[in-house]
């Protein structure tokens, strides 16, 4: 039975990747900051599988590697790392950017990214074997208006996935982003502070992604044959063409 630990575990992809983890008995080690959203999904998911629960900011270098330490030797050997962990803040023109989003955004996806990773990668690398999932965005493979830092974050982590890769090479460790386009989750409603009417409009008039829809791609990618490694892949709406081609009803 594979251990899995996931980021960003409580609502969107990192949800819906760990409820179809648990449908197929992975262990889960669910993190995330919102304790009673990890109780909750906790309570749903111990009727398929075991589950340990760990509540830290993937910001706090400290929290990251203490609970991480804590981690109790049932749950030790991690077979999975799913760095679901981020987020945007404002869609402002460069000039008018809110530097506080851009430090929020720099330091969920970039650096809490590689924290969870340095704090995980030991234990793959003592037993020769491991599977990274960093999830990245189309926002990493182009940049968009208003988009400036936030994409500049999913660069970084386009740029991570493929070092990851080439330094862990020779090590039996299998590393993989998986780049949603439009997908139908709280990320605009965080984008913009709370704004739901905003947020709503932007999966208006075509069918976005859904969180489950990820989840099955990432469950795919992590059940392949070990000398399979799928190394990149992008996933948009059918109606998406672009960040900023979008056909709409």
């Amino acid at each position: 039975m594979k251990t899995a630990l996931i980021t960003g575990a409580t609502s969107g992809i990192g949800k819906s990747t760990a409820i179809r983890f648990a449908l197929e008995g992975f262990k889960l080690i669910l993190c995330g900051r919102r304790t009673d959203r990890l109780e909750q999904l906790k309570k749903e998911l111990s009727v398929e599988t075991s589950v340990h629960l760990l509540s830290f900011d993937v910001r706090n270098k400290e929290e990251v590697f203490n609970n991480i330490k804590s981690i109790p030797e049932e749950f030790s050997e991690i077979d999975i790392l799913v760095n679901n962990a981020g987020n945007a803040h404002g869609l402002d023109p460069i000039q008018d950017g809110n530097t506080d989003d851009w430090d929020t955004m720099l330091d969920i996806n970039v650096k809490g990214l590689l924290y969870v990773t340095k704090a995980i990668v030991p234990g793959m690398l003592e037993r020769q074997s491991g599977h990274i999932i960093n999830i990245g965005s189309t926002a990493g493979k182009e940049v968009y208006p208003n988009g400036n830092v936030y994409c500049a974050s999913k660069h970084a982590v386009d740029a991570i996935n493929h070092g990851m890769r080439i330094d862990l090479n020779g090590n039996g460790i299998r590393v993989g982003a998986v780049n949603p386009g439009l997908t139908q989750t709280e990320f605009s409603d965080v984008r913009f502070k709370g704004d739901t009417d905003k947020a709503e409009k932007v999966y208006q008039g075509f069918q976005p992604l859904q969180p489950e829809d990820i989840a099955d791609i990432i469950h795919f990618v992590v059940t392949r044959p070990y000398h399979v490694n799928i190394a990149d892949l992008t996933v948009m709406p059918t109606a998406q063409a672009s960040s900023t081609l979008i056909s709409k009803d």
